[in-house]
């Protein structure tokens, strides 16, 4: 597989600032379509499962309906992206995350709820792929994780704002009129993109090779022992996220009688946490390796989540201490995606978008894996959520820290 670096369509250095402030706004919208997504309806859950007469879980199923639909999205989108630059594929899957999110906003059954979230997955999915593809089309290891971790302040956003916007528009709309919302949403993003977004992929450098060999770039991919141990460390940070956005409604709303509209300022807050652990990292960077970073925050991640099983097994410290170990587990990824995304796509370059696109559906797979074990494992305690989080942090490290060469941990 070929990696070789040519210079790119357009260089961030000849960026006047209100350029490039433009470049991340759009860019971390783009990388933000999946919080907005998932987060924005987490509060109207138990009324979209009153209103349309499913169970709850069918509801907390369409989380994991989206996540897989988004890890089968972004392997088409890769090679689309190699092959005919970022901005058609993308303006392509744009529109069709419009349209499925306004057929979510129509649907009347619980079957009719899933497959639009599959549909708009497969859309929003041109966004995650494209986003992390022009950032390696631009940027060296440490300025792309630099870039990632900036990106942050805008995707960030969308976990606070979300779940408190989608608290207060379902006193107002219903949750209809969320995913309304989010329609709106997905057409300033597309306009946006169609007008400010450069293309980073110019012609010559884009992939010409036919249908069978794209597709055999995955298995190059997969048999790199380097990209694959950081894409399984990536979807094990996932995994934490997905099982506590899963779990969160039940343990927040019903457990222990958070209102959805408080629900919103939780969620917010631990989110600020990992917007604020990103741009921590942006400053660490400039000290110490993104390895060297990730192995720490990695073990703070795994001890914290254990803690958080064993509070939730044995009610001790009650309530207060699993909201304060959430915290900390969730400010700990802030510190996990930038770096690892990074290190997974530093050795890629004419095959970035194929490279993103795997390492987006490992992603997003085993966070779907993790959401949908939380919701089967529904037993009327918080027991579900910690311990699916404590072992995806426990697999993360092993992926991430164990066996990691010394030289890798110092550059």
């Amino acid at each position: 597989m070929e990696i070789t670096s040519t210079a790119p369509a357009f260089q961030p250095a000849d960026m006047t600032r209100r350029e490039l402030a433009r470049l991340v706004l759009i860019l971390g919208a783009l990388t933000a379509f999946s919080s907005m997504s998932i987060d924005m309806y987490l509060p109207a859950f138990p009324q979209i499962a009153r209103d349309l007469g499913v169970p709850l879980g069918t509801v907390q199923l369409s989380i994991s309906a989206f996540l897989f639909g988004s890890a089968a999205g972004q392997l088409v989108y890769g090679p689309l992206a190699d092959r005919w630059g970022r901005r058609t594929p993308l303006l392509g899957g744009l529109a069709l995350y419009v349209a499925a999110a306004f057929g979510c906003a129509a649907v009347h059954t619980g079957e009719g709820l899933l497959f639009w979230r599959v549909v708009m997955a497969l859309g929003g999915g041109a966004g995650m792929v494209i986003s992390r593809a022009v950032v390696r089309d631009l940027y060296d290891t440490a300025e792309a994780a630099r870039m990632f971790s900036l990106l942050m302040l805008v995707m960030g956003a969308a976990p606070i704002l979300a779940p408190i916007a989608g608290g207060q528009l379902l006193l107002i709309t219903g949750w209809r009129g969320i995913f309304g919302f989010l329609g709106i949403f997905g057409i300033l993003s597309l306009a946006a993109a169609a007008a400010c977004l450069p293309e980073s992929l110019p012609p010559e450098r884009r992939s010409t090779r036919g249908v069978a060999e794209m597709a055999a770039i995955y298995g190059h991919l997969l048999r790199n022992r380097r990209y694959l141990r950081y894409a399984i460390a990536l979807g094990c940070v996932a995994g934490v996220n997905f099982s506590y956005i899963s779990g969160s409604p039940f343990v927040f709303i019903e457990l222990n009688g958070v209102s959805p509209q408080q629900f919103g300022l939780f969620f917010g807050a631990n989110a600020f946490g990992l917007i604020g652990a990103s741009q921590v990292n942006r400053r660490l960077l400039r000290r110490f390796s993104a390895q060297r970073i990730l192995n720490v925050a990695f073990t703070v991640n795994a001890a914290a989540a254990l803690l958080l099983t064993v509070a939730g097994f044995t009610g001790v410290g009650g309530f207060p201490a699993q909201v304060v170990l959430l915290f900390v587990c969730l400010c700990m990824t802030g510190f996990l995606y930038p770096n690892v995304t990074a290190l997974a796509m530093a050795p890629f370059d004419k095959a970035a978008g194929s490279a993103s696109a795997l390492l987006g559906t490992i992603q997003y797979t085993l966070g779907a894996s993790a959401g949908a074990l939380v919701g089967m494992l529904h037993n009327g305690t918080a027991v579900p959520m910690t311990a699916a989080m404590a072992a995806c942090g426990l697999l993360g490290w092993c992926a991430a820290v164990a066996g990691i060469p010394r030289a890798q941990v110092d550059h």
